[in-house]
């Protein structure tokens, strides 16, 4: 499966072409969050997103709450809503949890999390998205520290997912590391493919 991932578009017009281009080369689009600048024109980022005519799993970064960027999605044909949930796409399992960016720790998070390990179907492979970065890698790396999510990290290193799609600094847009086995990717605003077999 061939995913265009994406991330912190924040409205740019520039980048939301690039990403229609792109979008016609991939079964499968992510966003991880940050369509908007806090929520300014997010229905009709969120309609433009919608008539690329792929599959969207998206979850809200730090720029849109929850339940609007929720509310948005409602209505859109191709658009699944991931945050605190899994979606089975072919032969994988999509999780997802958005919000937050400048938490070290998620204690609800951690408190969901291990609900989902269950829900897997046999024989599933998973990919995890997030819109904060996980602790500790090349895409938390601030100045000369880390800021990101240790709850985030803990669990890949404890479930091993294929790869894990985040964002929220866009100091880092296009890097990626490993964590343990698990690809971790910072795809920014212009997308990045990521293949998953």
């Amino acid at each position: 499966m061939r995913i265009l991932a994406f991330v912190d578009v924040h409205g740019s017009k520039a980048a939301l072409k690039k990403l229609r281009e792109k979008a016609q080369k991939a079964d499968l689009l992510i966003c991880a969050g940050d369509v908007s600048i806090f929520e300014h024109g997010m229905s009709a980022i969120i309609e433009e997103l919608d008539r690329f005519g792929k599959p969207l799993l998206i979850v809200h970064g730090n720029h849109e709450s929850e339940s609007s960027l929720r509310r948005a999605c409602k209505g859109s044909k191709n658009i699944l809503w991931l945050h605190n949930r899994m979606c089975v796409v072919e032969d994988f399992a999509f999780f997802g949890h958005g919000g937050g960016g400048f938490s070290l720790e998620d204690k609800e998070f951690e408190a969901s999390a291990k609900g989902w390990l269950r829900q897997i179907p046999s024989g599933k492979k998973f990919v995890f998205v997030t819109h904060a970065p996980a602790h500790k890698t090349a895409l938390d790396a601030l100045a000369d520290d880390h800021v990101g999510n240790k709850s985030y990290r803990e669990f890949i290193l404890a479930t091993k997912p294929l790869v894990h799609i985040c964002g929220h600094l866009h100091e880092n847009a296009g890097k990626h590391d490993q964590i343990g086995k698990t690809l971790s990717i910072n795809p920014g605003p212009l997308g990045k493919f990521i293949r998953v077999n």
